[in-house]
């Protein structure tokens, strides 16, 4: 089946970087969308960044000109680099594609097992 995993969560202090990373691996035809999604304590999961195939990016205003989406095509793997980071980006990050499967007509969204992210000094 299908499996995302996500690495490079962690404790950082204010103003700090972290790189997220998240590796899909399965019977996979084809990944239209890779992206990451956030969700703090008390508050719903918000869009972080998302990246189509053709490099074509989105973010969020809270990250733009902080936070970088990157994706390798060839390695199924997308990384959100975070740089500046604030308290404020305390949350669990969750890995998002939106992709078709083999021997599928559909595609549909899947999701990581998420990944802590703490601002702290």
């Amino acid at each position: 089946q299908l499996q995302l995993v996500e690495s490079g969560g962690g404790l950082v202090q204010p103003g700090g970087s972290l790189i997220l990373s998240c590796a899909a691996s399965g019977s996979i035809a084809n990944i239209y969308v890779m992206g990451w999604y956030r969700q703090a304590p008390g508050k719903q999961r918000e869009l972080v960044a998302v990246i189509a195939s053709d490099g074509t990016s989105n973010y969020a205003d809270s990250v733009k000109g902080r936070f970088t989406i990157s994706r390798d095509n060839a390695k199924n793997t997308v990384y959100l680099q975070m740089n500046g980071l604030e308290l404020e980006d305390t949350a669990v990050y969750y890995c998002n594609a939106n992709l078709r499967l083999r021997f599928s007509t559909n595609r549909r969204d899947y999701w990581g097992q998420g990944t802590q992210v703490t601002v702290s000094s």
